[in-house]
């Protein structure tokens, strides 16, 4: 409101970043999960989905925002109303090295295993540190203290905070829960083979494969996440059909998740209340956003496929 850009123009580039994040970039619980599935290396799939997360926002973030100048809403109050501030606020960089935690470790992970041979004791410490449930358990820690205890919080306080993050993600486990339970009817009926084998007649490369099943679940159920299990539930043996790069796969999972958001999507509707749109106007925005986040992704996916 101060610099009197348009609304969009100025938050289409942080949902950008969020969205690729919830598709391509372990610990994210989706990707995750889909790692598990296509029994993927975790690190060296957050080191592939950061390559492509970069060039994947900055086109559906900054370049994609400047065609949306001319279309502008009404800043709702919500968005820039002055709220009490603590009394000691934490400063930008502490926020932002705090969060950024897991990605370095899981990151030095996969660089280790690459750079390093295997039994050096550098790769055996790193790989311990940059296991997901390691690199978030040493975040949560060092967030209570930089952004609690060292800001004048009580423990108690602490706790409080982090009693309320875990209801927050209570709906999320269960989400994820749901999904793999539905992947699993879908692999026990035989679909996930025959699927597999009608793209196989066509000589389709594995990656467009899982990303159409992904893209095909994301259009008519909603949801990214159950869209991202189920399909990787369904697309699993490429792994051992294919010599595709199972972390690839992964993220070909992930980008096919994330494409044509619509209204039976919660993600859609929140968008659209959260920015005061019409449904045209979110369309214009949010949807395609999504699309170019999808595209974008496949593409740097056989980019890679064709390098590595």
């Amino acid at each position: 409101r101060s610099t009197g850009f348009p609304l969009l123009y100025v938050g289409i580039p942080m949902i950008s970043a969020l969205s690729v994040t919830h598709g391509f970039l372990p610990p994210h619980p989706a990707p995750t999960a889909i790692v598990e599935f296509y029994g993927a290396d975790i690190n060296r799939t957050l080191l592939y989905g950061l390559l492509l997360a970069v060039p994947t926002v900055i086109v559906a973030g900054p370049f994609f925002a400047r065609t949306l100048k001319r279309l502008r809403v009404e800043v709702p109050a919500h968005l820039y109303r002055l709220e009490e501030q603590a009394p000691h606020p934490p400063g930008f960089w502490t926020c932002v090295l705090t969060g950024l935690i897991p990605v370095f470790l899981m990151a030095g992970a996969a660089l280790a295993d690459l750079l390093l041979e295997e039994g050096h004791w550098v790769r055996g410490v790193m790989g311990f540190l940059g296991h997901p449930v390691i690199a978030l358990l040493a975040a949560v820690l060092v967030g209570a203290y930089t952004l609690g205890v060292r800001r004048g919080r009580s423990f108690r306080q602490v706790m409080e905070n982090l009693t309320g993050a875990v209801k927050a993600i209570a709906m999320i486990m269960l989400i994820i829960a749901g999904g793999g339970a539905f992947k699993q009817v879908l692999v026990d009926s035989g679909i996930s083979d025959y699927v597999v084998g009608l793209f196989r007649e066509r000589a389709v490369s594995p990656l467009v494969m899982a990303w159409t099943i992904a893209a095909a679940l994301r259009i008519s159920l909603g949801s990214a996440t159950v869209a991202a299990l189920t399909a990787a539930g369904i697309a699993a043996p490429l792994v051992s059909q294919t010599a595709v790069s199972p972390e690839l796969l992964v993220l070909a999972t992930g980008a096919g998740s994330l494409t044509c958001s619509q209204v039976n999507d919660t993600g859609f509707w929140l968008f659209k209340e959260y920015f005061n749109l019409s449904i045209g106007q979110t369309f214009r925005s949010w949807t395609l956003m999504e699309t170019i986040i999808s595209v974008v992704g496949l593409a740097g996916c056989l980019l890679l496929d064709s390098i590595l």
